[in-house]
């Protein structure tokens, strides 16, 4: 919400605060006091120089050039220092012989940085500018420049005071449940509680804002028909008409300043008005060129599939939940959301009807939503509108219609609905001190209670509190406590730190993920946070079957990207999309981890049990077992070089083995041992793929991922991943004791040469056992193949470590045992030790 300080300040003032300012910074203080923060405020950008009102005496058009060109002599008073008439080149074209404009005499230096100089264009010196609204900071965008009423200044005379450009724009963040301070008067109400001061509501005394309606007639009778379908679920719905107004009448300068400061352009004397009432009591209206009107009007849900066009000059297609206003002629507005061109106001409009209603919140917000048009009535409407303001709005518009273009208001006025009444909360008069903690005296729980628009009967020790209309968030006793809180202020609550209960530090579970993100950093991997939601065709891009357990998402009923409508199930969809993004902005050596939750589905909907009372133990039973099944992951993705190129030699790239290596530097830090066996797993490689099991139990899966995946998805081929069920890992207690040797170890190679299928993990096992007690470890570091050894046959050499803790061994112990290896190997492999 933007909004002037000096409306502010002049609204405060009239409502009997004379006198009453404060700078910008203590206005945002205010602000911020009693709950409304600022997204900043910034002064209207000075103008320096002489700056003053001129009167237009003569316009000389200039042809020839590309455009029309104006020579205008300018009476500036004694401002130029001779009272001759000032000679300006303008190509404005809303101005005439005898308009009070804004000049910018040589000199001056207006916003930006601009200089005005005398110079010579289009064959003559101009001596100076006649300003827009844009050029002296009032607005972003302005067509023409500003011309004013008789009597608003005179020529020669600095036109700074009279134009208010000592002046600041705030911006408040209203917050969803606040719809009613998206005004002037519902900030007004809030600044007067921030600093103590009396307030008016402009609401029920206009004159606060200097606007008098005396001269709007009581209605009497009806001014035509309208019809409300109670299937729109509007509550109200009002309409007078004013006739015979100037069609080439302008709001006058004053309210134009407003609206633009307010971020609103002005358009024409009744569109302006109908923004001004909007921006003044929080109340959205709308203008209809009342000619264009035929018979009544009809407000219903549109039939779904018609054509129509707002004022925007975009035709949209309606849906069956959009309600609009219909006349003889057909659909004439988009309710609570815009209106349409077939009866907007233009320059020969001479009677125009005025609208203002109270529409069905979550109707106007899906309607913005879902034609991707959210107005500045919209924004209201769908917040929440004051509904008993409705003949307030119109009566004020018609009165500043009629005083600034002429004509008379019509005697009759339509109104359909009722103003809902709104019941009365019981709430003890004790209840903020108990909830808060801070003693409330029962004065002041009243005394703030009202500033918002309460009324408060006290009986005993409880209040009977009835919200105002235009408070629909308060609703409950809890609410009406925020309030007294809130104005009371809240750092008048004391900040009571609760003393802690010793614990037992972190959880086993909270020990391993710690372990586990320390050991993949220490091994030069980064980590990412990934998003909960991938796309709704990951599992199809991979190959996945119908029937893989990896399809069982749960499906997002409101996502924020409907193409991203599931919570993963696997964090390698975020990881590779993290990949892509780098890969895309020349980033290709990339070593990346992340550590979080995947979710399962286990029910296609939680049971709804009523809030009136707590549910029993099956039922809560039945909500857990209904929760997805969320287990904490390990993942790792890589691609690139992992040793990088340089003067010590060639670099090395990411295999498999890396990602392999990576799980088991996940199962070191969880204290589990990893076994390793060849798999076929989408989507690895079915060649480069090893499947991780803790004992029985397949617990996750490495190596380089499937050529055809990475094409799809536009990765680097030969990526490597690994993704690993922290939560299936078992935790075991290890309390290992350090064992130290005084005696030397003995080494033995050996080579075994096997079927090429068995798995080189597999023969180390073997040899490790049969090699005895007296082997300290077995560690594979060579594969070869030739033809030598025959077709299908690969070689492995494994180097075997001896040690006993009590004597130093010979080569002959250490032979016997590596014998007894190959012994067992051949046994169970058929395997050959190579010479």
């Amino acid at each position: 919400m933007l909004i002037s300080q000096n409306w502010i300040t002049r609204l405060l003032q009239g409502a009997g605060n004379e006198g009453w300012a404060v700078s910008p910074e203590e206005l945002d203080a205010g602000f911020v006091r009693v709950g409304f923060e600022t997204e900043g405020y910034e002064p209207i950008p000075e103008t320096t120089g002489p700056l003053v009102f001129g009167r237009v005496l003569e316009i000389e058009e200039l042809t020839g050039f590309k455009k029309p060109i104006r020579y205008c002599q300018v009476d500036v008073g004694q401002a130029n220092g001779t009272g001759e008439p000032q000679g300006i080149i303008c190509g404005a074209r809303n101005f005439a012989e005898g308009d009070l404009v804004v000049v910018s005499l040589p000199g001056a230096v207006l916003p930006g940085g601009f200089e005005i100089a005398a110079r010579e264009t289009y064959d003559h010196i101009s001596n100076g500018m006649m300003a827009s609204a844009a050029e002296l900071g009032l607005t972003s965008r302005s067509e023409g420049i500003i011309t004013l009423p008789e009597g608003f200044g005179t020529p020669g005379e600095d036109a700074r005071e009279g134009l208010g450009l000592a002046d600041t724009v705030f911006d408040v963040n209203v917050t969803p449940d606040r719809g009613y301070a998206l005004s002037a008067r519902g900030l007004t109400r809030e600044i007067a509680s921030a600093f103590g001061l009396t307030y008016a509501d402009v609401a029920r005394d206009p004159s606060v804002a200097g606007i008098d309606v005396s001269g709007v007639p009581a209605p009497s009778g009806t001014l035509i028909d309208v019809h409300l379908d109670p299937a729109t679920e509007a509550k109200r719905f009002g309409l007078r008409k004013v006739e015979g107004i100037d069609p080439a009448a302008q709001a006058p300068f004053w309210m134009q300043r407003e609206l633009m400061l307010s971020g609103i352009r002005s358009v024409n004397a009744a569109t302006d008005i109908t923004n001004y009432v909007m921006v003044l009591l929080g109340q959205p209206m709308h203008a209809f060129d009342a000619d264009k009107i035929a018979g009544g009007l009809r407000v219903h849900n549109a039939a779904g599939g018609e054509k129509f066009e707002t004022l925007d000059h975009t035709t949209r297609t309606l849906s069956e939940s959009d309600v609009v206003i219909s006349d003889d002629n057909g659909i004439q507005s988009l309710a609570g959301v815009m209106g349409g061109t077939t009866s907007e106001i233009s320059g020969s409009t001479t009677n125009v009807y005025f609208e203002a209603a109270t529409w069905d919140e979550l109707t106007v917000a899906r309607t913005a939503r879902r034609h991707k048009l959210s107005s500045e009535a919209s924004r209201r409407f769908e917040r929440g509108v004051d509904p008993a303001i409705v003949e307030v709005a119109l009566d004020i518009a018609c009165a500043l219609l009629v005083r600034y273009a002429g004509g008379t208001v019509a005697a009759g006025r339509t109104l359909v609905g009722e103003v809902p009444g709104r019941e009365a909360i019981e709430m003890a008069v004790s209840a903020p001190g108990a909830l808060i903690g801070v003693e409330y005296a029962p004065e002041v729980v009243v005394k703030r209670l009202e500033e918002v628009g309460c009324a408060v009967e006290s009986a005993g020790d409880t209040l009977r509190v009835t919200p105002p209309t235009w408070r629909g968030d308060l609703t409950v006793p809890v609410e009406l406590i925020e309030e007294i809180v809130r104005l009371e202020g809240l750092d008048a609550i004391p900040s009571v730190l609760p003393t802690p209960r010793g614990g037992r530090g972190l959880s086993r579970g909270q020990k391993r993920r710690r372990a586990v993100t320390h050991a993949l950093a220490y091994a030069g991997y980064v980590e990412v946070i990934p998003t909960p939601f991938i796309a709704n065709d990951t599992f199809d891009t991979w190959g996945l079957d119908a029937d893989d357990p990896r399809r069982n998402t749960v499906k997002v009923q409101n996502p924020l990207d409907a193409d991203y409508g599931v919570l993963g199930t696997t964090l390698l969809p975020s990881l590779l999309e993290a990949v892509g993004r780098n890969v895309a902005r020349g980033r290709h050596d990339l070593a990346l981890f992340s550590v979080a939750q995947v979710a399962f589905k286990r029910a296609d909907a939680s049971p709804l049990p009523s809030v009136a009372s707590r549910p029993d133990d099956a039922t809560i039973a039945e909500l857990i077992t209904s929760l997805p099944e969320q287990n904490l992951h390990a993942a790792t993705v890589a691609t690139g070089a992992e040793e990088l190129a340089g003067p010590w030699g060639e670099g090395r790239a990411y295999t498999w083995a890396d990602a392999i290596e990576s799980a088991r530097a996940v199962g070191r830090a969880a204290g589990v041992e990893l076994e390793v066996a060849a798999a076929q797993h989408l989507p690895w490689h079915p060649g480069r793929c090893a499947e991780l099991r803790a004992g029985e139990r397949v617990v996750g899966y490495a190596g380089e991922l499937h050529p055809q995946v990475l094409e799809a998805l536009e990765l680097p081929a030969r990526t490597c991943a690994m993704e690993l069920d922290l939560t299936a890992l078992p935790f075991e207690e290890r309390l290992p004791a350090p064992v130290l040797s005084a005696f030397p170890v003995v080494n033995q190679d050996i080579a075994l040469v096997v079927d090429e299928e068995v798995p080189a993990e597999a023969v180390r096992r073997v040899v490790e056992e049969g090699a005895g007690e007296l082997v300290e470890s077995v560690t594979l570091f060579d594969v070869y193949r030739s033809a030598q050894l025959g077709e299908g046959k690969k070689s492995l050499a494994f180097g075997l470590v001896f040690r006993a803790a009590d004597r130093t061994l010979t080569e002959a112990e250490a032979s016997e045992g590596r014998l007894a290896a190959a012994a067992a190997a051949k046994e169970k492999f058929a395997a050959e030790m190579r010479a």
